[in-house]
């Protein structure tokens, strides 16, 4: 509630912060207080105190810092807020013999270059409710991916101001704030495998031509069975979902640097249309929907559009993003903060390019510990609605990312933020090296 009524101006902390500090400007009255945070028994920063209300910020600040004196020369006990269940837990500690970890947690683990993610990633697990009970060992092992897929979008559901509800298995969030409430599966598409177990590796994607299959057939189909099998689970007869909107939330990590074509894939999917395009004399761009029936590869062959598959109706659309990686982590930890001084962060990738008549997203490159450089966890994110929906979701529940509706004639409509990447790669390096990690 504090932040859907008031600004947040800055942050501080006392003692290797041993308390956490906040000055808000309240909106209605137009004056400045202050807030202070210590750890409960859970290791969790919740609130223990603020200060008065002023008209002026720096009186504000003056007062946080005399109240987080205060507060931090108190013992650890006057920090606990007596509803704490459990005890702390170092998620990091394995659970599972060395050889049985995900080589991506050992190394979010280990390595320095992903330091600021580690950074960030600890104290945001003590928020997140376990409600399998096995978070913590599927995120060591062979649960990583999608569980900081999941890790990904209770941040992102945060940061747009939501109340997560996780008290029930499945679906994996509730969510609700004044505007309205909504429920979300999270989903994952996972490297295909042989009848041994072994990862069978994806198909060339080296030529033009390879591009092309890749996203017309491969990745298609891929997505389709995750989501088909997610459809058969039948979550909206749950009674805690009843007629609230169903959202399925898909990303993919079927190999790497997949990701790269995922999405071009996937709007070929979700709806079942291909666009072409043409110039016209005078420069505009024209768009020629054509509905692609089936998608095949090899021996396999699925029908294209989720959404025209039976039952889809309760699905009130699917949620996309690639952003959801260690990579996402490692960005938003250093610009909190967290991680190695030596650490050094760039990102290159594509963004939406708002020109009608565009053909080619926007490229860019940004150092993240530039002064200039911002981002959000919900950028990024595509939000793609069912015409047929039982429930339709209200575009307003989710004013920060981008919404595309399907026309009767076969065109998108969409909506989208003024800056809206389609999907980057971060290059991690450490001051002293020369080299430059690729993830």
């Amino acid at each position: 509630m504090i932040r859907l009524l008031c600004d947040e101006l800055s942050w501080f902390e006392h003692g290797g912060e041993r308390v956490l500090g906040v000055v808000v400007r309240d909106r209605s009255d137009d004056d400045f207080g202050g807030h202070i945070f210590g750890k409960d028994r859970n290791a969790r920063y919740r609130w223990i105190g603020s200060t008065g209300f002023h008209e002026r910020r720096r009186h504000a600040e003056v007062d946080l810092r005399r109240e987080m004196e205060r507060h931090a020369a108190m013992p650890d006990e006057e920090y606990y807020q007596d509803d704490e269940q459990g005890q702390p837990v170092d998620f990091f500690a394995p659970l599972a013999n060395e050889n049985k970890l995900h080589p991506s947690f050992k190394a979010l683990r280990d390595a320095e270059a992903y330091s600021a993610a580690r950074g960030i990633i600890e104290p945001m697990m003590r928020w997140y409710q376990d409600a399998d009970g096995n978070f913590i060992e599927q995120f060591q092992t062979a649960g990583f991916d999608a569980r900081i897929w999941e890790l990904y979008l209770f941040a992102a559901f945060t940061e747009m101001n939501f109340e997560i509800f996780r008290i029930h298995a499945v679906p994996d969030f509730c969510c609700s704030n004044p505007v309205g409430a909504f429920t979300v599966e999270a989903v994952t598409v996972n490297p295909s495998r042989d009848a041994t177990g072994a990862i069978v590796p994806p198909p060339p994607t080296e030529t033009p031509e390879q591009i092309q299959a890749f996203i017309r057939d491969y990745m298609p189909i891929k997505f389709a069975g995750p989501l088909k099998a997610k459809l058969e689970k039948r979550y909206w007869e749950k009674p805690h979902v009843g007629d609230k909107p169903l959202v399925f939330a898909i990303q993919d990590f079927s190999a790497p640097g997949s990701m790269v074509h995922s999405r071009s894939a996937f709007e070929r999917y979700i709806h079942g249309y291909e666009h072409d395009w043409e110039r016209r004399d005078d420069g505009t761009l024209v768009i020629k929907p054509r509905k692609i029936g089936v998608h095949k590869w090899r021996a396999k062959e699925v029908p294209s559009g989720f959404f025209d598959l039976p039952d889809s109706e309760h699905i009130s659309a699917v949620l996309f993003s690639n952003s959801g990686t260690i990579s996402k982590f490692n960005r938003m930890g250093a610009l909190a903060g967290f991680g190695s001084e030596r650490l050094r962060l760039v990102r290159v990738g594509t963004a939406l390019n708002h020109d009608p008549n565009a053909t080619a997203p926007f490229v860019f490159e940004r150092a993240v510990k530039d002064p200039r450089y911002k981002e959000s966890w919900a950028e990024g994110i595509d939000v793609w609605h069912n015409p047929r929906a039982v429930h339709p979701l209200d575009p307003n529940l989710l004013p920060d990312v981008a919404h595309h509706w399907l026309l009767p004639d076969g065109n998108v409509k969409s909506l989208a933020p003024d800056w809206h990447p389609f999907g980057s790669m971060t290059l991690h390096s450490l001051v002293e090296d020369e080299a430059v990690v690729p993830y």
